[in-house]
């Protein structure tokens, strides 16, 4: 087994006084051939390597001939598995952390162990690489200087509808992770709120064998998801286009009352048998349309 790999190459950042560094190694999301050469330098001098599945970790680790010590880390690991990793690098030994794909703490596991070490005042060390987020973008097509990342929809109820609501008010473009069998009704929700000519992208096993990117308006993908001319197996990412200058102004354009509009409301109020200027007053108020275009 190698040391801590401190001053090594990989390390990165200034020297700590005490305690072991804490590697966030980004992983391939796919394609094996995605590993950084740090990457792989930092996971074979680390003393311990920390896996959300160390039987997925053990095929990365056999193509590049790693030989690093595993444990298992995931979600579900619970707070003793955390302690034994804090203690591991208290005790002034470097740790690596990866995921199954792309990188920890991204919409994966994480979070947890890596802010306790830092709230510790631990070194933590990002080792960037393939990610699922920016491989989305770039395969969309869609102009996203600006953009969002929602990881995961909530499944349903209020939480989902207000999430949807604020991606179609977005000007910038949104990423969102999805579960193949969800894929069908999150795109019709999408192009529910945000509408059927917004356009988008539905990307598929990235970066692997059968990688399939579909763009075009969220109206046609949630009716070709809905057909079955998408295969729902595999991984899912989904670009959704921001809201253009163009689309906010029509928006606005659709939702603004009509005089007519108006008039008929001031009718109506009237028939329940409020004053004429009264009707009239209310009526202005809540639409700002002129008083006096109202009388006439």
């Amino acid at each position: 087994m190698s040391g801590s790999g401190r001053g090594g190459p990989a390390a990165g950042g200034a020297e700590r006084a005490a305690g072991g560094r804490l590697f966030i190694v980004a992983t391939p999301i796919g394609n094996l051939g995605d590993v950084t050469y740090r990457a792989v330098e930092v996971l074979r001098t680390v003393p311990l390597v920390a896996a959300e599945d160390t039987r997925l970790t053990r095929r990365l680790f056999a193509r590049y001939e790693i030989v690093t010590s595993l444990v298992s880390y995931h979600a579900r690991s619970g707070p003793r598995r955390e302690a034994e990793l804090l203690e591991h690098l208290r005790a002034g030994r470097d740790l690596a952390l990866v995921t199954d794909a792309g990188t920890p703490m991204v919409s994966d596991p994480g979070g947890e162990l890596a802010g306790a070490w830092a709230a510790e005042g631990g070194a933590v060390v990002p080792i960037p690489g393939a990610s699922a987020v920016l491989a989305a973008l770039v395969a969309s097509g869609l102009v996203a200087p600006r953009w969002s990342f929602e990881g995961f929809l909530p499944r349903g109820g209020r939480e989902r509808r207000d999430r949807l609501s604020r991606i179609a008010a977005d000007e910038r473009a949104c990423v969102v992770y999805e579960a193949p069998s969800r894929v069908p009704a999150t795109l019709a929700d999408l192009a529910a709120v945000a509408g059927v000519a917004r356009r988008g992208a539905i990307c598929r096993e990235l970066t692997k064998l059968h990688e399939e990117v579909v763009r075009g308006p969220l109206g046609e993908l949630a009716a070709r998801a809905a057909a079955g001319e998408v295969m729902l197996r595999g991984e899912f990412v989904i670009v959704i286009e921001g809201l253009t200058a163009a689309a906010s102004a029509q928006a606005r354009a659709d939702a603004a009352p009509t005089m007519a509009d108006a008039r008929a409301e001031v009718a109506r109020l009237i028939a329940s048998g409020l004053k004429r200027s009264e009707a009239v007053r209310q009526v202005a108020a809540a639409t700002g349309l002129d008083r006096r275009e109202l009388y006439r």
